[in-house]
């Protein structure tokens, strides 16, 4: 059976680890890992894996920054299994969600001391090297999940994307077909938590062409570490998200990159400005703005930015670009009729990089899919939730959410989902949660609450116990009545005029 999984993932790591043992394939922490010794982390940890029972397909992984956690995402796809990432610096309640939603049992840890002991855990670290387990089965169906990232639910709860075989075979097909070329002397940044689909394409792009990866450690300051790979390693390639690069925007007069090739901006709309400075320091390299939402395998859409020329913009924000080579995209009205040029409306996908769905969630999945003919054939497309324009060269213009989802750090944000656990712990009283752009012109978070006098530690203590950090809100508004507008609902844009 020949798939594009195998094609594009599998069988260039492996040759990664056949033919170059001795370069280097990750900078963890300052130490080194070479491709021989991380395909015996992947052998050690497989035959730990082999011994489960042959129907238990998906394993919560949790993702440190160690050699066992990568090493362990290959083991369990040469397994034909599927990993669910459990971030040890989020709430340990959050990941118990994400474990009971999936209902499974089996946890595969590298911690010294793991938090999951009422589950079947696994310990990656300390295991002995016996001999080489890397040979794969060419019969496992492209229809296999190999992961599932849960993102933020209006719910209160997260909700599970999966993606197969096929959507990451098909993305790597796609990335490839741009134009960008990586070879074993690269040296690529890796930047983004395993919990983020940024991340599938910062480690595969290297291995599958031999190149190193350099990570982040968990206990650093992001920025701060960032810094000093890029200029203590010369990265050579690297995605980012613009807020990084707002971080390290006091710098940008000392930071000099010459050997920097590629840099990809994603994860939020990419300012011209602050590219255009950002290019200043990487003079020789290339600069893609990317975009994609998780369901649609990490990224769907490319715009190359042209450094001598005029770039395509939408209030200061870089296009979108054009869809990758496996994709489809549709800008249609609120009937899911088809817009012409320049008229805006909401842009949807399609293609084997779109997501089977969400993990058993039919009225999502209801709710975000649909079927439409395109092209003489009926297709499967994904409604995305942001509003564009096709302009006159055919690239996709962004103007933002049609609903009320935010990025934060490159995390795709619902509102609901926090403003949910504050009513919870305030019993009812009406919150609101409305982004903002700090000094640093990174967005945060501020929270309205309907009430004239309140400590609210208690509030902010249960926020923290339930969500991740970037989405706890940095600012507290308390109002005694909030405002409404003519259809009895909360404005939103009287609050915002109070941050």
């Amino acid at each position: 059976m020949n798939n594009k999984f195998d094609e594009f993932i599998i069988k260039p790591l492996l040759r990664s680890i056949k033919e170059l043992p001795d370069n280097n394939a990750f900078c963890i922490n300052e130490k080194f890992y070479t491709y021989k010794q991380f395909g015996e982390y992947i052998s050690k940890i497989r035959q730990e894996l082999n011994k489960l029972d042959k129907g238990i397909n998906y394993i919560g992984l949790v993702v440190n920054d160690d050699i066992e956690t990568y090493a362990s995402i290959f083991a369990l796809w040469l397994e034909g299994k599927a990993y669910i990432p459990l971030h040890p610096k989020q709430p340990f309640e959050r990941n118990e969600e994400v474990v009971a939603q999936m209902g499974i049992n089996t946890i595969l840890d590298s911690s010294d001391v793991t938090v999951y002991t009422n589950y079947n855990f696994i310990s990656s670290k300390g295991l002995s090297y016996k001999d080489s387990f890397l040979a794969y089965n060419d019969r496992i169906n492209d229809d296999t999940i190999v992961y599932i990232l849960f993102t933020s639910g209006s719910t209160g709860k997260p909700k599970g994307v999966m993606i197969n075989r096929r959507n990451v075979g098909t993305f790597m097909d796609s990335f490839w077909d741009t134009g960008i070329e990586i070879d074993k002397n690269d040296k690529c940044l890796q930047s983004f938590d395993l919990t983020f689909d940024v991340s599938v394409q910062s480690f595969l792009t290297p291995l599958t062409r031999g190149a190193c990866v350099y990570t982040i450690p968990h206990d650093q300051i992001k920025y701060s570490y960032v810094f000093g790979l890029l200029e203590d390693h010369q990265i050579t390639f690297g995605a980012m998200a613009p807020s990084m690069l707002r971080y390290l925007k006091p710098y940008f007069d000392e930071i000099d990159l010459p050997k920097m090739k590629v840099c990809i901006v994603t994860a939020e709309a990419s300012p011209l400005t602050l590219i255009e400075k950002w290019q200043q320091c990487i003079p020789n390299a290339t600069i893609y703005d990317f975009y994609g939402p998780t369901e649609a395998t990490v990224y769907c859409t490319y715009y190359k930015v042209n450094q001598d020329a005029q770039n395509k913009v939408l209030n200061g924000m870089l296009s979108i670009g054009k869809p990758l080579k496996n994709v489809e995209a549709i800008i249609v009205d609120e009937n899911k009729n088809i817009l012409s040029k320049g008229e805006k409306g909401e842009l949807c996908v399609s293609g084997d990089q779109v997501t089977p769905g969400y993990w058993k969630n039919p009225k999502k999945n209801k709710e975000v899919f649909f079927e439409k003919e395109y092209k003489g054939i009926m297709r499967r497309f994904y409604h995305t939730g942001d509003l564009c324009y096709v302009e006159e060269e055919n690239n996709l213009m962004l103007y933002g959410r049609i609903d009320s989802q935010v990025k934060i750090q490159g995390y795709r944000v619902e509102l609901g989902e926090i403003e949910f656990h504050a009513r919870e712990v305030l019993n009812g009283i009406n919150v609101v949660v409305l982004p903002f752009l700090n000094e640093s012109e990174n967005t945060e978070l501020s929270i309205f609450i309907e009430s004239e006098k309140m400590d609210t530690s208690v509030l902010m203590n249960y926020l923290k116990s339930k969500l991740p950090i970037y989405m706890i809100p940095t600012k507290t508004i308390l109002i005694d009545s909030f405002p409404h507008n003519a259809s009895d609902k909360v404005d939103k844009v009287k609050l915002k005029q109070k941050l």
